[in-house]
């Protein structure tokens, strides 16, 4: 797997293929033996919950300020000692907050905490409850 260490790397790795996927977990090898559970009822999902790195096509700010805000997103499970990884995969179905579930998952990249904390200040500065400087 890859270390992204900026979030420009993320970017154009994000805009130059297939559809990329952010999870927060211990990692691929982990996952592969613990499926996405639904918390609240306990019942085991069809595949692995991941959130999507590509912005939708309503988005007309900078790919950077969507990229940036799915990582800050989850940052608080690293406290739980879970890392980022970019992955790739099949949808199957989607999780009860509506996030896609896949499965015939390619691990692709780890994101290195420089990236996590380059990606916070930009959201901190940029996305602020709609007050985007764009």
């Amino acid at each position: 797997m890859l270390n992204l260490v900026t979030l420009g790397e993320l970017v154009e790795l994000c805009l130059s293929g297939p559809e990329l996927y952010l999870r927060y977990s211990p990692g691929p090898e982990a996952d592969a033996l613990h499926p996405s559970t639904d918390h609240e009822s306990g019942l085991l999902m069809p595949g692995v919950s991941a959130n999507p790195l590509t912005p939708p096509p309503w988005w007309t700010l900078p790919a950077d300020d969507w990229i940036a805000r799915r990582v800050c997103q989850y940052l608080r499970e690293t406290e739980e000692g879970a890392r980022p990884w970019v992955l790739h995969g099949r949808v199957v179905d989607h999780g009860p907050d509506n996030e896609p579930l896949l499965v015939d998952i390619i691990p692709v990249a780890w994101l290195d905490r420089r990236l996590l904390a380059e990606s916070h200040d930009r959201y901190r500065t940029r996305m602020r409850a709609g007050k985007s400087t764009h």
